[in-house]
């Protein structure tokens, strides 16, 4: 038994470096695709089963629902540069005063999050300026799915624990296990019982208790030093200070990145729900090919926390280069599937012709160019992993939030074509990559400095 939990770990500071991110970073990119395919499964079922507003209703939550949790799923990117930072050192105190600190945060952010979503869904979906024929639908669909949200914070902030130690491959069967249950339930919920987004949102809910479940008992059950002890859950302010200090930065740009798409979600909706329904459809496409350059990018971010917790230098610049090379292959390919694809792939979610020539339009701008995410994402990963969170998130703040609130505020009021809301997402891509390398350089050269090992 105690081989078998040391194998779920991994030694990223001694050895070879690029089949161990590979081993790292495909199941990670794998799980955050199973997370994404609990929404794609909603909006394939109720497109296809229910109705193009069932559809809309489901898609224009997207980008709030992101703006609701990003904060708290930074603080979990927090605990896990922490933790990871700590592993380098071989600091048994310290990282499980950090994982408990972290788990009862994960409890607390759920409910928070859970009672505020409740109050402001309404409002928030008006204020985005969603359609009369999907608003009620809209709403419903969002105040079922927060109350699953202590369980998605859950999970978040326990796989990231995981994930410092090397452990990718058990969060993924995890959620293989909830993907499995949603689908399920989807299909019996809307297509048996004809319950629409109320279905899909249960669905939803119970899968996420199901992932949640399963990360807990592997925690409660795990080696030390990451086995969580219910009585010990206390949050030590040291500690907390530290996984704030990273985490809050990264949220607040996720934070900041979901309101500009907010707004570019309330533009979406300006052109009717069949742009609306379109745009989730291609949206879905979109978020797998990030999720590659996503899980690069905490693969950095989990390597480069140990490596140069550990005085490792040369490694680490060795983890930069494999992660920006890995992601933009991999992220390439999957995106040039999807669009070479896209008449079969689009029709997995709506037969409607109104609504996959928006589909389309969305998948061609955006999907085929996702590969630039990969120079600022890898970037801002490696920063993140030396312990710099804050210049990443201003960066990002300004090259890609600020950068499309200009552009919804200028030439989308000129020229009021889907297509030109579009292009603003590789413009963004390759302004904010160019500053986000310049700034890794800079900071690598001052933090390598600091151990004489530049």
């Amino acid at each position: 038994m105690q081989k078998e939990k040391k194998s779920n770990s991994m030694d990223m500071i001694h050895g070879s470096l690029w089949n161990k991110i590979l081993l790292f970073a495909l199941p990670l990119a794998a799980s955050s695709i199973l997370q994404q395919l609990f929404n794609s499964v909603d909006t394939a079922v109720v497109g296809r089963f229910a109705s193009s507003q069932a559809l809309a209703a489901v898609g224009s939550n997207s980008s709030l629902i992101s703006l609701m949790i990003n904060l708290f799923l930074g603080v979990s990117l927090g605990s896990n540069v922490v933790i990871a930072h700590y592993i380098g050192q071989g600091s048994e105190k310290n990282i499980k005063a950090a994982v408990h600190t972290a788990m009862l945060v994960a409890v607390l952010c759920g409910f928070f999050v859970l009672l505020l979503g409740q109050v402001i869904a309404r409002p928030v979906l008006l204020l985005m300026g969603t359609p009369e024929d999907v608003i009620d639908l809209a709403v419903l669909y969002l105040r079922i799915y927060l109350l699953g949200m202590p369980c998605i914070m859950l999970y978040d902030f326990g796989a990231s624990i995981l994930r410092s130690t090397g452990d990718s491959k058990r969060p993924l069967y995890a959620l293989i296990a909830a993907g499995i249950i949603n689908t399920i339930l989807n299909l019996i919920l809307v297509i048996g019982f004809g319950l629409g987004v109320s279905g899909v949102a249960i669905a939803t809910v119970i899968s996420n208790m199901v992932s949640a479940g399963i990360v807990l008992s592997i925690l409660l059950h795990e080696k030390e030093p990451i086995r969580v002890e219910l009585k010990q859950l206390s949050i030590v302010p040291k500690e907390l200070k530290k996984i704030l200090v990273i985490g809050i930065p990264a949220g607040l740009q996720g934070m900041m990145f979901s309101i500009a798409n907010v707004c570019i979600q309330s533009a979406i909706n300006s052109f009717g729900s069949n742009a609306i329904a379109g745009s989730a459809a291609a949206l879905n496409f979109e978020f797998f090919a990030y999720f590659i350059v996503n899980a690069f990018a905490q693969t950095t971010v989990t390597f480069t926390s140990q490596n140069y917790g550990a005085g490792e230098v040369d490694r680490c610049k060795k983890i930069f280069r494999l992660n920006m090379v890995f992601s933009l292959l991999f992220c390439g390919m999957l995106s040039a599937i999807f669009v070479l694809g896209r008449g079969f792939f689009l029709r997995l979610y709506t037969t409607d012709e109104a609504v996959l020539v928006f589909a389309a339009q969305r998948l061609l701008i955006a999907t085929t160019l996702e590969l630039l995410t990969s120079t600022y994402e890898i970037s801002a990963g490696a920063m993140r992993g030396l312990g710099h969170s804050l210049l990443p998130a201003i960066i990002t703040c300004v090259g890609s939030c600020l950068l499309r609130l200009v552009w919804i505020a200028t030439a989308c009021r000129m020229v009021h074509d889907f297509r030109v809301l579009m292009i603003i997402y590789p413009i963004s891509w390759i302004i904010t990559g160019t500053a986000m390398l310049t700034a890794y350089f800079c900071i690598r050269k001052k933090c390598f400095k600091s151990l004489g090992r530049f």
